[in-house]
């Protein structure tokens, strides 16, 4: 279930005790938030509350980690259903929604492409689009909503699109991202697609990398939004909690915000 930030952090702050410094938190989280995450995660070792050992990955992928047994203390999720459905199943806590992005295309270069023409261009039969997988990460998950809303604009372009979609990333055996890289950029720097729908944040950190690939807008009548949802596991430290906390106060999100998240527990 989905409940207010305010609710959330007085629940934390009632069930949370002092934490002992030396507690590693085990922290499964979306690959999308690596960067983010990781400095948070060093903000807070930095701090003297615990240290944390974090895996990232495909969010529906880490769900069933945890699912089956995998020792876990905080999800951090790029969709809100994933962490929900541990909640249900009475394997964790209140999901927390606490961050937001979006959704953009990524597209090589030399590519001209505008948002109004971006619909035309994914159904072009000689244009490669990648998408990460469904169901395994909720960024395939977003694109084929993507494509569902096409269907509105031109009859038939779901079908095409979900047919011709490239699913490159977030699978069981799809390639890791290489050290300290975008994989998003590497794969269209390799030429495995000529657009990817991926998140804008993730679209920027591509772009850094391979200053000639462009980030497309998508118009507004394809536009997708992406719900990050935060749980504790039942039965994770006190230091789990502490980290769930710092995530959500005003330091936690503003890293999430220069990491080009939209941060909601941050003041309006």
């Amino acid at each position: 279930m989905r409940i207010r930030l305010s609710a959330a952090l007085a629940f934390l702050a009632i069930i949370t005790v002092p934490a002992m410094a030396e507690e590693t938190v085990l922290l499964h989280a979306a690959g999308s938030l690596r960067a983010a995450l990781t400095e948070v995660a060093k903000d807070f070792e930095a701090a003297g509350i615990g240290k944390v050992q974090a895996k990232f990955g495909a969010s529906g992928l880490l769900k069933d980690e945890i699912a089956a047994g995998a020792k876990a203390e905080v999800f951090a999720s790029a969709n809100m259903e994933h962490p929900q459905t541990l909640a249900a199943e009475k394997r964790s806590g209140p999901v927390v929604l606490f961050a937001r992005n979006r959704l953009c295309a990524l597209v090589r270069p030399g590519l001209e492409l505008t948002p109004a023409a971006l619909l035309d261009r994914m159904l072009d039969p000689q244009m490669k689009l990648g998408t990460s997988t469904p169901k395994a990460d909720p960024s395939g998950d977003y694109a084929w909503e993507i494509f569902r809303k096409a269907e509105k604009l031109k009859a038939g372009s779901s079908a095409t699109l979900e047919k011709k979609a490239l699913q490159l990333t977030g699978g069981p055996s799809s390639p890791p991202a290489p050290q300290g890289r975008s994989i998003y950029g590497e794969l269209v720097a390799q030429g495995a697609a000529d657009i990817f729908l991926t998140y804008c944040t993730s679209a920027l950190a591509a772009q850094r990398e391979n200053s000639a690939q462009q980030i497309v807008q998508l118009p507004d009548a394809l536009a997708v939004g992406a719900d990050y949802g935060l749980t504790v596991m039942n039965g994770a430290s006190a230091a789990a909690y502490r980290f769930a906390m710092f995530i959500l106060s005003a330091e936690g999100q503003r890293t999430l915000t220069k990491h080009g998240f939209a941060a909601p527990a941050l003041p309006q």
